[in-house]
């Protein structure tokens, strides 16, 4: 059987760490957090529970975690942010593919936790993400703040049953500050990759992502919280694209 390091990205996780880590210990052969300098109690919790805590400065999801996999002693790696949790189903999944390793990764669905309500469409479900993987296979990238596994052009991929869940918005409030916070990194992102916003794309882009997530997508069958959840998404692209717009015009004045 395979050794598996867990790895998790924190910063102010008290809320969420111990949930995070007592769901591995079944499957965990090291846990590492690498924490981005905590001032809760996140790093007591950690450390009571078993975990290698780590501080590194945060200079983005994507380079955060791509430190993580250096500070891992097995080659084998399965990726967790704070807020989630393993499924009892996903669980022993994993536990198959430590006595059956196939793949050079694996991809697993992640089911969203809105305002106490599983999201099951809206364009949340399945949220497949690859995050048990061969650290050698690939590497973290995407664009900060949404980071992804990439793994290398000859890698093999197979799927794991059970949900990855996530708990991720307590409340509309909590939302509306994470669309403010993720709008804002994906728009400086957006310019120093050199794309540029228009009336056009502040315009249409939202809208389109709202029929999509609402109709297309299935969010009218969570009620009334997918309506919500489509509002919401359309609206941080919106946000992204106005600030966009700002960079361009503030960039030209200096």
């Amino acid at each position: 059987m395979i050794n598996l390091s867990v790895i998790i990205i924190t910063l102010n996780e008290e809320k969420n760490i111990s949930r995070c880590i007592e769901s591995v210990k079944k499957v965990a052969d090291e846990i590492i957090v690498v924490d981005s300098f905590s001032t809760d109690r996140t790093k007591e919790i950690a450390v009571r529970l078993g975990a290698k805590f780590i501080t590194n400065a945060f200079k983005g999801h994507i380079e955060q975690k791509n430190f993580g996999l250096a500070q891992c002693s097995n080659h084998i790696v399965l990726s967790l942010d704070a807020d989630e949790e393993l499924s009892e189903e996903l669980i022993q999944s994993i536990l198959e593919a430590k006595h059956n390793w196939k793949y050079d990764g694996y991809y697993m669905n992640r089911l969203n936790r809105f305002c106490g309500k599983w999201i099951k469409h809206s364009g949340w479900y399945p949220d497949k993400k690859i995050r048990l993987f061969d650290k050698r296979s690939g590497q973290w990238g995407g664009t900060n703040p949404h980071d992804k596994f990439i793994p290398n052009k000859n890698a093999s991929i197979g799927p794991l049953k059970g949900d990855l869940l996530h708990y991720t918005i307590n409340s509309i409030e909590e939302q509306i500050k994470q669309n403010n916070y993720f709008s804002s990194i994906a728009a400086n992102m957006a310019y120093d990759k050199g794309k540029r916003s228009s009336l056009f794309l502040i315009l249409l882009s939202p809208l389109f992502k709202f029929i999509r997530n609402y109709f297309f997508k299935l969010g009218i069958l969570d009620g009334y919280f997918g309506f919500v959840i489509c509002i919401n998404t359309a609206h941080e692209t919106f946000l992204k694209y106005i600030k966009l717009r700002e960079l361009q015009k503030n960039k030209k004045t200096l």
